[in-house]
């Protein structure tokens, strides 16, 4: 089992800068690593996608501000979130993912608050 910690949520103001990360108690290698956000009230959505190989995937509403990327010898992944707006306002969190033998396989992290207003 893999366990993550995510951490750098806080409050900015809108066209402020965040940095989260995401630290894995074990190797990250074999996992395809993303970020997923949920606000209240909605549905949880991906924000971005790396494969193993460094191959990214963003959604649209985020595409051009955020960058995502890992550290494979650090066993962590980051998200660098520029031109933050209210919008972006989420509990955001991490998940690695893989398919074993039986099926695929998720984990999540704790989650950590992003809170873009003024």
């Amino acid at each position: 089992q893999v366990q993550l910690v995510e951490s750098g949520g806080d409050l900015v103001q809108p066209g402020g800068s965040l940095r989260l990360s995401c630290a894995a108690s074990g190797r990250i290698l074999t996992y395809v690593m993303g970020w997923y956000r949920q606000a209240p009230g909605k549905q949880r959505e991906l924000v971005a996608t790396i494969t193993s190989g460094g191959g990214t995937n963003y959604a649209t509403s985020v595409k051009g501000r955020f960058t995502i990327s890992r550290d494979n010898a650090k066993n962590t992944v980051y998200l660098q979130m520029n031109s933050l707006k209210p919008e972006d306002t989420a509990v955001y969190y991490c998940n690695a993912g893989r398919i074993t033998l039986v099926g695929r396989v998720d984990y999540w992290g704790q989650g950590t608050q992003v809170t873009v207003s003024s």
